[in-house]
């Protein structure tokens, strides 16, 4: 995991959330986050990532039950 996407991941307290999801979902988001060309996107993407986290319930922007808040 790139160390940025560490930091961001318990600045916010989500590292519990991250490593709650399944091994693909995880290693999905930090592929995703690091094929990003630009700096740009990558963070637009981290963003992304924290948020759905955060919520819960949502993966990549789809529906994601099994990993909605109780």
């Amino acid at each position: 995991m790139p160390e940025f996407v560490s930091l961001a991941l318990n600045e916010r307290g989500l590292m519990g959330a991250y490593k709650d999801r399944p091994a693909y979902q995880q290693n999905d988001y930090i592929g995703w986050i690091s094929r990003a060309k630009r700096q740009e996107t990558k963070d637009k993407r981290l963003s992304q990532m924290l948020d759905e986290l955060e919520v819960g319930g949502v993966y990549m922007n789809m529906k994601h039950t099994a990993s909605a808040k109780k």
